[in-house]
């Protein structure tokens, strides 16, 4: 016997019908096979196919140790023993003079939703008979790497392709569409001297060509000497070709391994359908970013919070943008200033001034903006005037309802449901008033709520270590920390003293404003954790912390006497997914990075997967609950990390390798090329990673014993409403 389990396996030629059965030979040899009947340039070849696959589906078949299956005719495209099994590799090989590659092509790769890139064993190079049984072997082995295959036999599914290998001039991959952009109209290769191995590996970046469909070159990475091109024009041209028929012959974009041979004969390798293409934002999308509404709302949002706090701004920033001019009525009825997406808070950039015009000749050109800053200019006049006694007018009210309340166990749950009620009206106002404070006052004497409370705090933690005292006596320190409907967070530690608490009643209009906006969220949490004591002790929720969950229609029909949703029970909370880009657009609901700024040298090169943030891990010892994996190399064995990971940065390695195409499979932010990572973001480090541009950034904790620089209180969100 050869050491092969050829009664379990069948040899079918690869120009044979029953080779582009992909159930039977695989994803990988049922593609080539049909690129071959297309015309594409495919290597002679055949598969090793499980003898059980082709037992069910053709019972005229014969194992290739010679044992009949079923009755029938036996097709020509088996072989009937193992001398013709040895005849079809010597012919292959010339005797053992070619080598050959043998190569998976099992029945789980190469999918339209997963690719598998690099998950089970190819062998290069393969002399003779024994070292030929021996890669089969190994091929076979590597079916056990899927936990699709599990419980299934060693084999399962997979079948091995073997084709002549070519001594190849250059090499490479090549995508009908930008993976990384989510571009229909480019064509994306990447190429290296010899084969496409050292690229698909992670070893090497090579040179990434980037082409329009019509075979422009946009640019190249990195640049190259036109006299000594990897891909000369004729190259490109024929490569462009090829792009083409696959797309054509198997309907959609397809990421194709080729080379080029010493006579400079292009030959496909591999071919399958372009996995995780990202989505792209319409044309119009909005550009939205966390801006400075994350200052308020640092976290995920629950339901309830939202509907309680981001809603009422949301309403207020209407109103202040209407007021100065800044945005049509009718798109501020339509498009609110701030959302969430996922959970975290974003904002309208454009809307709120905080991205410049996306074109400033239509800007300058279209008459309506000035128009309505020239009928604003009036109103605006007024509001500066009036505004101060409109504020304090807004606070003493504030301050007088927040000081008649009663103590939440002591009130009746309708008189509970009101104040949040009130609460929501009053947070209108106050966004309204406090956005128009920036925008016209200006910043008046320079004092802040976050620096009285840190003037606070530094004198007063000293007599009072117990955080509940401190802030009932001292009501400023809120606004060092975010609203929450769950248990307060801490205060921080005490910080070197920052000067002498003066009171609040020095702080200008907006300082002001913006210390009631989180004295109402304070009271209105205090009222909510109230409701859901009751509602839990009346047996109607199971767990305080679930009220979270209800919208706020919800909670006030629960109140008229409706009940609870049915499906609350099942409802779970929105997790805690990792920070916004700094701008983006929604593309199907996900947040697809604005491209827009250079990449510096330090970066790397975006291989997709979109933005991320978390913390450094080098792959060993415990894993981060965000982790960024940092890595010298994208070896296709750390395939077994991806999930969970929220990115990837390597320094060294292709954006088209098998690993860059799995971590977009699994949505993992990527950058590669990225020099010196390893030493540059020790374990623990806090990074973001952008996939699009390939930057990684260190996140720039606050320094000990300053406040935290998300929570604070209040939201500086129309900074740039008044350019």
């Amino acid at each position: 016997m050869i050491g092969v389990e050829t009664d379990r396996l069948v040899v079918v030629g690869l120009t044979a019908r029953r080779a582009r059965d992909p159930r039977l030979a695989g994803a990988k040899a049922a593609h080539l096979a049909r690129a071959a009947e297309a015309g594409l340039p495919v290597l002679p070849g055949f598969v090793l196919v499980p003898a059980e696959l082709l037992d069910s589906a053709s019972p005229g078949e014969t194992r290739a140790g010679g044992t009949r299956q079923g009755q029938g005719e036996v097709p020509d495209d088996a072989l009937r023993d193992e001398q013709e099994l040895r005849r079809a590799w010597r012919e292959l090989s010339d005797d053992g003079l070619r080598p050959l590659v043998v190569r998976s092509s099992s029945a789980w790769e190469d999918a339209t939703d997963s690719s598998l890139a690099g998950l089970f064993e190819t062998v290069l190079d393969v002399r003779g008979w024994s070292d030929f049984t021996d890669a089969v072997r190994r091929v076979l082995r590597s079916a056990r790497r899927t936990p699709a295959a599990a419980g299934r036999g060693p084999h399962a599914d997979m079948a091995v392709l073997v084709q002549p290998m070519v001594r190849a001039s250059v090499g490479g991959v090549m995508f009908g569409a930008d993976p990384m952009a989510g571009r229909r109209d480019r064509v994306v290769i990447s190429a290296v001297d010899g084969g496409p191995d050292r690229l698909v590996n992670g070893s090497v970046q090579g040179v990434r060509y980037h082409l329009t469909r019509h075979g422009r070159q946009v640019h190249t990475e990195p640049g190259e000497p036109r006299d000594a091109r990897l891909l000369a024009r004729g190259r490109q041209l024929r490569l462009l070709r090829l792009a083409r028929d696959a797309q054509r012959e198997f309907g959609g974009p397809q990421d194709i391994e080729f080379a080029f041979d010493a006579d400079d004969r292009l030959w496909l390798f591999q071919t399958r359908p372009i996995t995780a293409l990202p989505p792209r934002p319409a044309r119009r999308a909005r550009l939205l970013g966390p801006g400075p509404v994350a200052e308020t709302f640092p976290g995920v949002l629950q339901p309830l919070e939202e509907d309680l706090w981001l809603v009422p701004m949301a309403h207020g920033l209407s109103v202040a943008l209407d007021i100065a001019g800044a945005a049509p009525r009718r798109r501020l009825r339509r498009v609110p200033p701030v959302t969430t997406v996922d959970g975290r808070a974003a904002a309208d950039l454009r809307l709120l001034g905080a991205a410049p015009p996306s074109s400033r000749v239509l800007g300058f050109l279209n008459p309506a903006p000035a128009a309505r800053r020239a009928t604003a200019a009036w109103r605006m006049g007024r509001v500066r005037t009036t505004l101060p006694t409109l504020a304090l007018d807004l606070t003493a009210d504030v301050d007088r309802y927040l000081s008649e309340l009663a103590a939440p166990a002591e009130m009746l749950s309708g008189r509970l449901l009101a104040a949040v009620s009130w609460g929501r009206t009053v947070l209108s106002a106050l966004h309204a008033q406090e956005s128009l404070a920036g925008a016209v006052l200006g910043q008046g004497s320079g004092a802040t709520a976050v620096g009285e409370a840190l003037a606070v705090l530094a004198e007063a933690r000293a007599d009072e270590p117990d955080d509940a005292r401190l802030v009932a006596r001292h009501p400023v320190l809120l606004s060092l920390l975010p609203p929450a409907l769950g248990p307060r967070p801490p205060l921080p530690g005490r910080p070197a003293l920052t000067g002498v608490p003066r009171g609040t009643a020095v702080l200008p209009t907006r300082e002001g404003l913006r210390l009631r906006v989180r004295w109402v969220q304070e009271m209105q949490a205090a009222m909510v954790r109230e409701m859901a004591r009751r509602l839990t002790a009346a047996e109607l929720l199971d767990d305080p912390v679930r009220i979270a969950l209800l919208r706020w229609a919800e909670l006030t029909a629960a109140a008229d006497g409706k009940g609870l949703p049915a499906d609350l029970p099942e409802r779970l909370p929105r997790p805690q997914r990792p920070e916004l880009p700094a701008a983006f657009r929604l593309a199907d609901g996900r947040p697809v990075a604005e491209p827009g700024r250079r990449r510096a040298a330090a970066d790397g090169q975006g291989a997709g997967g979109g933005f991320g943030s978390g913390t450094a891990w080098h792959g060993s010892g415990e894993r981060p609950r965000f982790a960024v994996l940092v890595v010298r190399a994208l070896d296709p064995a750390l395939a077994p990390l991806l999930p969970g990971l929220t990115g990837l940065v390597a320094e060294t390695g292709s954006v088209l390798s098998h690993l860059a195409v799995l971590a977009r499979e699994y949505q993992v932010p990527t950058a590669v090329g990225v020099p010196d990572a390893l030493d540059r973001f020790p374990a623990g480090t806090r990074l973001t990673v952008d996939g699009g541009t390939g930057a990684v950034e260190v996140v720039r904790m606050a320094a000990v014993g300053a406040p935290p620089a998300a929570p604070r209180g209040g939201a500086d969100h129309t900074e740039g409403m008044a350019s």
